[in-house]
């Protein structure tokens, strides 16, 4: 998995196509290597959506004499808040641009177009030892992890609240698994920084809070971090842990961590590249990469990489980083938004 900031620039020479989407109007389905390179593209963003990026970098890189680069994950909010900043050309992001952010960009005069590149599931874990639990609802992981989880060290010691709220919610959320084991609670997860943190806490907290009256945030003092390798690494340390990450740093890390089923109020399911393909895996988002528009239209370069950024073969990073690709449908509305930048 790559996880680290990536800085190259790469001199193989290649005498390569021209990419899709470029204004000589060549297929999109070529492999849109481009030609003749020499400028710099600057990343940042979701550290979910760096794997993709760096691949995609690497990749072009190998095909473009000159071609200058770098690529890093601080998360989400703080890659928008550098690319509404206009310190970089594109945002890697795990959530749509927030309103706040966009009256930031707009503010600052940087206009950009959204691009949806891949799908993801998040996927809740915990140790492979701790064998007493193997499905939580989105019930169970409020009563856990959300906003009324405050001044509590074991999993059983949220009994209470579950039972409060299946009273309440009935199995509108999923069914209550408590008990709960009474073994302590260590959660390590995303911070407010990144991208996957806001996904969880939309798809999985908002519903509950809001019949509870109560902000859609995670509990106080749990152990937070943008970095997901940090998060693997706290989620394994401890027998009795919880957390989530990116369903590609579950896959690359399934030998040390385990995955929960999730109930949305449909049954458990496991996520799987299939099931997060149709929705059925109840925590799903969509993957975006934001490119800075008035750059791409001066920076030829730029322009290039998008291009091949959205090509067969740039795309394929996609499945490459261990992520979900968009259905074909999907892809060539994308397509269809860069060109109609």
């Amino acid at each position: 998995m790559l996880s680290l900031a990536v800085v190259g620039s790469l001199a193989l020479a290649g005498c390569v196509s021209t990419p899709a989407g470029s204004d000589d109007g060549s297929d999109p389905t070529n492999d849109g290597n481009g030609g003749g390179t020499a400028g710099a593209v600057v990343i940042s963003g979701s550290s979910t959506v760096e794997p993709i990026s760096s691949l995609v970098t690497e990749d072009f890189g190998a095909a473009n004499e000159g071609f200058e680069y770098s690529v890093d994950g601080p998360g989400t909010g703080d890659g928008f808040a550098l690319f509404c900043e206009g310190e970089t050309d594109i945002s890697d992001a795990s959530r749509p641009i927030s309103e706040e952010e966009i009256a930031a960009c707009d503010a600052a005069g940087i206009p950009y177009v959204e691009l949806k590149v891949a799908v993801d599931g998040i996927s809740v874990l915990t140790s492979p030892a701790n064998d007493a639990v193997s499905c939580l609802s989105f019930l169970d992981l409020y009563a856990l992890m959300g906003p009324e989880g405050e001044g509590y060290g074991s999993w059983s010691d949220q009994d209470g609240l579950a039972d409060e709220l299946a009273g309440e919610l009935g199995e509108e959320f999923g069914a209550s698994n408590a008990p709960y084991p009474d073994a302590p609670l260590e959660v390590t997860a995303p911070g407010e920084e990144s991208g996957t943190y806001d996904s969880f806490l939309e798809l999985v907290f908002e519903g509950i809070a809001e019949v509870r009256e109560a902000e859609p945030v995670a509990r106080a003092g749990y152990t937070a971090s943008a970095d997901d390798n940090v998060i693997i690494e706290g989620i394994s340390g401890s027998e009795t842990s919880l957390g989530w990450v990116g369903f590609a740093f579950f896959e690359e890390n399934a030998d040390v961590v385990k995955a929960l089923e999730v109930d949305g109020g449909d049954g458990c399911v496991a996520p799987t590249a299939e099931t997060i393909a149709s929705n059925e895996y109840p925590i799903s988002r969509d993957l975006f990469i934001y490119v800075n528009t008035d750059n791409a239209a001066d920076n030829g370069t730029l322009t290039s990489f998008v291009d091949y950024y959205l090509s067969d073969d740039g795309i394929a990073a996609v499945e490459e980083a261990g992520y979900v690709p968009l259905t074909p449908e999907a892809l060539e509305e994308t397509r269809a938004a860069w060109d109609g930048r």
